[in-house]
Formats: C-alpha cells, structure tokens, sequence
C-alpha cells in the first residue's frame, strides 16, 4: 500500500535510476540450471521495465556464473543482454560460491581475462557485487564489505589494469572498507589507480567524506537503497536512513562542480547514457 517507485523517485529528486537484480538474492550457488532460469527472468523484467520508461531506466543485468564455471561460459549470454536488450553493464559476482566452501580466484587472477576481454570488446562497466552468503558465522551484508576488500587489493596487485587500461569496475559500498583502510596496504600499489569507480551506498556524512577525499570525485557515483534501509526513518532528522543526496550536498569542501560530477556526470561517462 506505500508509494510507488516512479514516486518515490520523484519524492528522492531521483530523474533516472540504474536498476539491476537484487544481488544477495541471486542465489548463484544453487543448482545451475535454476541460477540459469532465474537470472534470464530476472534480467527480461528489468530490461523491459527500462523499454517501457526509457527515460527513467536503465538496466544492469546480472550473470549466471555458477561455482567452479569458468566466465567464458557465460559471454554469450552478457553480449545477448547488451546488444539484444540494451543492458549497460552488470553485476559482477567475484564469489559465485557464495561462502559454500568453493572458492573462485581473486578479480587479480588470470581466471578473470576472458569476462575482461568480452567488457572491453562491448564497452561496459562491471558493477562489482557478491550476492549471498551460505556462511553461518557471516551475513551477507558483512559478505559484501570482505569481497569488496578481497576485490579492490587483488586488482590492484595485480597486472589487470595493464594488460585491460581500458577495464571499467565499479565497487560497491564506497569501495567496501578500503577507504578506511587505505594506509594499512601497500601505498605503492594502490596508488597505481586505473578505472575503477565506487558507489556512495554509505549511511553517514563522516564515511562519505572518507571516501571522496580518499578516491576522489571523479570516481564516485551516488547512490541509494530506496526502499532498502531506508524503509525507516531517522527519528533525529525525519528523514530515510539512506536518504544522503543532502549530506553530500552539505559538503563544502566539494565545489559545485564535484558535486555534479557525483549526482550526475560520473555515471553519464561510465554507462556511456545521453539524455
């Protein structure tokens, strides 16, 4: 009985939203077959929710790659979502075992190149996010940060920006707890930069600053879970909890500038999207 989407858009400021599956609900550790039904039916609603509001939507779909499957397995099917039904990217999964106990090698490895290739050959953007976790000792949500922290290092020790200059990951959650942790690793190596991108799916002004003053502007792309966690209200502010457009706002040492290429110009660039 609440609002709708488009209203809640409109009530957020929101003029276009990059949609995508719900990652911890992918289940990719399941049985192939089902990973495989679910993901092309979850990907045709999305992709024909974009056909329908062309100028609110646009999508990014998710791949079934299962445990133990190499990516090549699945590039037929990512060229199909870009060319056929105009995707602009996808999720990339670093974990397809979703902590099952079958590990699959860092984004860093070798293992990783065809899917690159093929991103590079259609000129996309992975938006790097693990979905679930069979774990009992860790949620999914804590699932996500370690991948996330697993990804950027092993990337970024590694030679995939060399040998892929042209390779475009975004990582989630402003980048997991790299930020934060940026003077624990290596400075050389991370220095090392390359295109990779992070979101702002963070919930308060202190990790927000962190992270643009850390990664930077350019690097950054808003974004929200609405409805997600913000499906409460802060009782302090009146506002959704992951309501942040006005923190980023209220940040005076982002000149107007920054601030347009957080809410608007960084994700135009990356999904390559005209108006």
């Amino acid at each position: 009985g609440g609002s709708s989407h488009l209203e809640q858009l409109k009530e957020a400021g929101t003029d276009m939203q990059i949609i995508s599956p719900r990652p911890y609900q992918m289940m990719t550790s399941e049985n192939p077959r089902i990973v495989q039904w679910f993901t092309e039916e979850t990907n045709t609603i999305i992709a024909r929710q974009a056909q329908l509001f062309p100028k609110v939507f646009r999508g990014v779909c998710g791949l079934p790659l299962t445990p133990g499957v190499s990516p090549k397995a699945v590039l037929p099917y990512l060229e199909r979502c870009v060319k056929e039904q105009g995707f602009v990217g996808f999720l990339l999964n670093p974990d397809p075992g979703e902590c099952s106990g079958v590990e699959t090698p860092a984004l860093g490895d070798r293992f990783w190149y065809p899917l690159y290739e093929k991103m590079c050959e259609l000129d996309i953007p992975g938006h790097m996010h693990s979905t679930g976790c069979r774990s009992e000792r860790l949620s999914y949500s804590l699932h996500f940060i370690n991948e996330e922290n697993i990804a950027v290092v092993s990337l970024l020790n590694s030679n995939v920006f060399n040998d892929f200059p042209n390779l475009k990951i975004m990582v989630s959650h402003g980048g997991g707890a790299i930020p934060y942790q940026y003077a624990r690793f290596d400075a050389g190596s991370l220095r090392r930069g390359g295109p990779r991108f992070s979101d702002t799916v963070l919930y308060s002004a202190d990790a927000l600053a962190l992270l643009f003053k850390t990664v930077g502007a350019d690097r950054c792309l808003f974004g929200t879970e609405r409805p997600g966690v913000g499906t409460v209200k802060d009782p302090k502010t009146g506002k959704w909890l992951d309501e942040t457009r006005h923190l980023i706002e209220g940040f005076e040492f982002l000149s107007a500038a920054e601030k347009k290429m957080i809410f608007e110009d960084n994700a135009k660039k990356l999904f390559k999207i005209q108006l």
